[in-house]
């Protein structure tokens, strides 16, 4: 009964023994065929057995046991064909540990691919084979295009394998990438419309080294793996998707990934990005969030090691200085370095640090027009920059000094307006527009609120709209969220509100971000101000769905939110109260 089972589930499933009768071993058409030209059919079964059961002698009287206990022919094999092929597999894997030379190596897994390739359609033994390929660096052209004409078995091979694929294949790598690229962005733009509590902790905190970890880092190092011309294919993707969006994350993506790949030391591909050492050095520098004296040294002869006509690695460099955290990085040390200046009376031409620093965010802030226009030339700080602009950034730091000297004197400090030319410059140059905005974090981060108030109507008019850009609006609503005290008063959210917020809130992103802000901050506004700001901000058709659905989810918040209730303050138990009080003498 048993045997009568197992014969016709072999029958049945013909298409577990393809590739089979390619090597010469009889399958499910075979015993088709012998059944149906047979004059006995008991006895031909009998003889299919014979001719291929597992041809061991001390096997045979073991077999009854198995039908004692209902195991049928059909299980039995299947469980046979598990275990050597667990067997065979590692077998694979101690060849290619052992200490044999690369072309013996070689030469075995290549013979036995060749001998075991014709059962890929095996679904049984198809494991076999792709363990097999994936230990062979250069698999014959015609089998990967084998591979390649079956969905399911190109589903199922290793990314050892796939890798060897995508070389020749740039479209079809560009469709495996294409979907961890959209992630890429998605999770940054979670982070930078979060609304988790802030505390100190903001899109800028996190170290270089555990943003790479990420998910979509690992995963698209693992499909580079040590292969040059696809981290190539990458960063080109990258390029194109850059000048496609103006999306400054892609930047960041191209640094984490060289500096991921730097991590576990693929030396391969490191040793040949003319970019590595400048990104290598850069990064350290993120790390301690400033650029010392002794790294600004470093990347300078970086930059000046740029040789004629190797102009073009000034693209991938100023793709890596656009990164938001190489920005904030250097835009930081610019403004130390301001300060210090300021501290010690000189002239900010007379500083070789922050010359460097200024040739680096303008390097970094033209990187889309570099890469546009295709002309590799390094663009130099705008004189006006140099003359005006930073003696007048330098002046307001003075007088906003000043301003807290004579309010803790309690005298009265009048404020000057700031300069046409200063408002001209932060539209016309990008330098200008980055270190304002860095010197009204700074003032934020102070709580000074007089110098906020003086700056904050200004940034709504910037370079190429440098101000409105998402991880820099993120930062200043994070700044603000930790003076929410202060926006008790009416001055403070006339400024920051109708004068900067609302002026530019037609751009979805400062919108949500207000959003943001109004999320943290509703508690300690004064109700008509809040009301004010609810109408204003209410959506339209026109806006987005995540703009309605933060609006909605703030709406909510205000409307369950109950403030504590004031508690008064308890009776002082002291044993001096009962105490009479002495006569006057």
């Amino acid at each position: 009964m048993a045997e009568k089972k197992s014969t016709e589930a072999v029958v049945q499933s013909g298409g577990t023994t393809t590739g089979l009768t390619d090597l010469g071993i009889p399958g499910g058409e075979q015993l088709r065929e012998a059944l149906s030209t047979c004059t006995d059919p008991i006895r031909a079964i009998q003889e299919f057995q014979d001719e291929n059961s597992i041809l061991l002698p001390s096997l045979k009287p073991a077999l009854p046991l198995l039908d004692l206990h209902s195991v049928n022919r059909f299980d039995f094999h299947g469980s046979m064909v598990e275990r050597l092929k667990d067997r065979l597999m590692q077998q694979v894997s101690s060849l290619v540990s052992e200490k044999d030379t690369d072309a013996e190596s070689k030469g075995k897994l290549e013979a036995m691919l060749e001998k075991c390739f014709l059962t890929i359609k095996n679904p049984t033994l198809r494991p076999v084979v792709m363990h097999v390929m994936k230990h062979i660096n250069n698999i014959p052209e015609d089998y990967l295009k084998k591979l390649l004409e079956d969905p399911n078995l190109y589903k199922e091979s290793a990314t050892e394998v796939k890798r060897q694929i995508w070389r020749n294949n740039q479209s079809l790598f560009g469709d495996e990438v294409s979907p961890l690229l959209s992630q890429y962005i998605k999770e940054k733009d979670t982070l930078l419309f979060s609304l988790e509590p802030v505390n100190s902790n903001n899109f800028f905190t996190p170290a270089p080294k555990s943003r790479r970890q990420g998910e979509v880092v690992q995963k698209l190092m693992h499909m580079i793996g040590r292969d040059v011309k696809l981290y190539d294919m990458v960063l080109q993707f990258l390029r194109t998707l850059f000048l496609r969006t103006r999306n400054v994350h892609y930047c960041t993506l191209r640094a984490e990934l060289l500096m991921a790949l730097h991590d576990t030391e693929v030396h391969e591909i490191c040793s040949v990005d003319p970019c590595h050492k400048f990104t290598w050095c850069l990064d350290a520098c993120i790390r301690e969030r400033f650029i010392d004296a002794k790294r600004a040294r470093e990347l300078q002869g970086f930059l000046d090691g740029v040789k004629r006509g190797q102009e073009q690695v000034l693209g991938d460099l100023s793709m890596i200085l656009c990164d938001p955290y190489a920005v904030n990085t250097v835009a930081s040390s610019s403004l130390k370095v301001l300060q210090h200046l300021v501290a010690q009376e000189s002239l900010p031409r007379d500083s070789p640090e922050l010359s460097l620093l200024l040739r680096m965010l303008s390097l970094g802030l033209g990187a889309w027009e570099m890469i546009d226009s295709q002309v590799f030339k390094e663009p130099k700080p705008d004189n006006e920059v140099i003359t005006k602009f930073l003696p007048a950034l330098m002046g307001l730091m003075v007088e906003d000094q000043v301003r807290l000297v004579a309010k803790k004197l309690s005298e009265n400090h009048k404020n000057s307006s700031i300069p046409k030319t200063f408002a001209k410059s932060i539209r016309q140059h990008g330098i200008a527009a980055i270190l304002t905005l860095y010197y009204l974090y700074n003032v934020t981060k102070h709580r000074n609120k007089d110098a906020i108030m003086h700056i904050i109507p200004k940034m709504t008019d910037t370079h190429n709209d440098l101000s409105l850009e998402d991880p820099f609006v993120h930062l200043l609503v994070s700044l603000l969220i930790s003076m929410a005290e202060e926006f008790s008063a009416e001055d403070l959210c006339g400024a920051v509100f109708d004068n900067f917020f609302l002026v530019v809130a037609s751009r979805e992103g400062v919108r949500r971000h207000l959003l943001r802000l109004l999320w943290f901050l509703h508690p300690k506004l004064p109700t008509s101000r809040l009301a004010k700001l609810q109408t204003q901000l209410e959506p339209t058709k026109e806006h987005s769905e995540a703009v309605h659905k933060q609006f909605s989810a703030l709406a909510d918040k205000i409307n369950s939110y109950t403030p504590s209730p004031a508690h008064d303050s308890p009776a002082l138990e002291s044993p001096l109260m009962s105490v009479p009080t002495p006569a006057p003498l």
